[in-house]
């Protein structure tokens, strides 16, 4: 199935969502990528998932991603005495070690690494940013806050703090459980939560050893700080706007979303765009004109993909929503701005042998108006560099790696095919025209232009570029 936009799209599952059925409607939709998230998945669900997904793989013939978002350090408070407390501006408000029910005067952290990070003047958010602290004493066991927006609060409810820097692990127990249960189902991207730093992205890469690609949620204050590092260490970004609005002031999230989008575009990396995209769709079968232009913004910046979360997975429309990005998408690509604004904020190749090849297809494919820039690639490299520079025409991909094509499905324009490695050169140019031809890139006459490694089948080798002309023979 031929996509007719660049921008990819990512579909959560969940109870929506969660039958072969729905999950091949989402696909026909438009979802090219369906992310699992291990927050309220069992292992065994998940395994249950992926088997559903590939079934509809196969029955589809095209590669389907699979990204399994793990849940990482997910701080919460304890419980209370009662079913809620309520806190007023101005009260002094206690968090501690002792796991005793709490009052409205205090409750128990179930985190000792939380109480040994705060100092004086750090802020502390409760329940999504609807309660406010500050903290003014600190000891080993407890942290002293000040009220400074109150409200009614309940047990568990989530914990931020924008201001700390935390000695957590980034791999917790379940996320080592469900890292390992994710490995041996065969997902294709991991999705590691409140990343702080680069670091934290070595616990996993130890464990996966290049068997999936690993994406970086960048959704804390102090992620921001070494972003271009995380960038560097990491294979994809998300730019997870929810918690990243909660710790951060809210007008600083478009901003940010931008420049992440500008760096991760640069670094060739993918990045995708998340959280309450078409919100108002989980209840109504159509969007707000504000989310319509949400979308579209990152659409325009340059975002490899953009994601839908409780929409496609617990949402009344799942299906309608996942359409309605796709019609959006679509619509964006077709608009005579959509082009200049790509190419203005396209960077310089990097200082790369397969940077320089790559800048070189794209300008002499875009100067000839050639019909699509065909890349073989047997690890994805030389797609993804040639994704980086967001040419004007199709990509296609061929990989002897159904694995490789799988994790393409998340890489901005590249239409991803698998078939056997070609025998010497002109295979590899008689099976591009072919290709291009019948997957519906190319017509008889038109020119494609062709971008490899050679020798064939070395990883990372990109060194080639050819033109060449789709003749009569590719339909036969």
């Amino acid at each position: 199935m031929r996509r007719r936009r660049r921008v990819k799209i990512l579909a959560t599952l969940g109870p929506a969502s969660g039958d072969q059925a729905m999950i091949t409607r989402l696909f026909e939709a438009g979802a090219d990528v369906f992310r699992i998230n291990m927050s309220h998945t069992q292992p065994d669900r998940l395994r249950e998932m992926v088997r559903m997904i590939r079934a509809v793989e196969e029955e589809q013939g095209r590669p389907v991603g699979i990204l399994a978002d793990l849940q990482g350090p997910k701080l919460r408070i304890g419980t209370f005495a009662e079913p809620a407390v309520m806190l007023d501006r101005g009260a002094t408000f206690v968090l501690d070690s002792d796991p005793t029910p709490g009052t409205a005067g205090r409750v128990f952290v179930p985190h000792p690494e939380v109480l040994a990070s705060l100092e004086p003047g750090h802020r502390l958010l409760l329940d999504d940013g609807k309660i406010r602290l500050l903290v003014v004493e600190t000891s080993p066991t407890a942290a002293v806050c000040q009220v400074e927006v109150g409200g009614r609060l309940t047990a568990r409810k989530g914990l931020n703090l924008p201001d700390s820097l935390i000695a957590f692990p980034a791999l917790t127990e379940k996320d080592h459980r469900d890292l390992e249960a994710a490995l041996d189902a065969g997902v294709d991207w991991i999705a590691m939560s409140f990343i702080q730093r680069p670091e934290d992205l070595a616990a996993a890469r130890k464990i996966t050893r290049g068997r999936v690609g690993l994406l970086a949620k960048i959704e804390k204050p102090q992620a921001i700080t070494c972003l271009k590092e995380i960038m560097e260490s990491a294979d994809a970004l998300m730019v997870a706007r929810g918690d990243l609005g909660v710790e951060m002031p809210l007008e600083k999230v478009p901003g940010l979303q931008k420049q992440i989008t500008c760096m991760a575009r640069s670094m060739g990396k993918p990045v995708v765009v998340a959280t309450q995209m078409l919100e108002s769709m989980i209840s109504s079968p159509v969007p707000t004109r504000a989310e319509v232009s949400d979308v579209a913004t990152a659409i325009f910046e340059g975002a490899d993909a953009v994601m839908l979360s409780a929409e496609s997975a617990s949402g009344q429309y799942p299906v309608e929503a996942v359409a309605t990005m796709n019609k959006i998408a679509e619509e964006v690509e077709c608009d005579p701005t959509y082009r200049t604004v790509i190419r203005d904020h396209r960077a310089p190749p990097e200082r790369t042998g397969a940077d320089a090849i790559a800048a070189a297809a794209r300008q002499i494919a875009e100067t000839l108006g050639l019909s699509a820039v065909v890349s073989w690639t047997s690890s994805g490299a030389t797609a993804f560099r040639v994704a980086r520079e967001r040419p004007a025409m199709s990509i296609v991909a061929i990989s002897p790696s159904l694995a490789t094509g799988r994790k393409l499905a998340l890489v901005w324009g590249v239409h991803a095919v698998i078939a056997e490695d070609a025998r010497d050169q002109d295979d590899m140019i008689d099976r591009a025209c072919r290709t291009a031809f019948s997957e519906g890139y190319a017509r008889s006459g038109d020119r494609i232009i062709v971008v490899a490694g050679m020798p064939l089948g070395m990883p990372g080798a990109t060194n080639m570029v050819r033109i060449a002309y789709v003749g009569a023979e590719a339909a036969e």
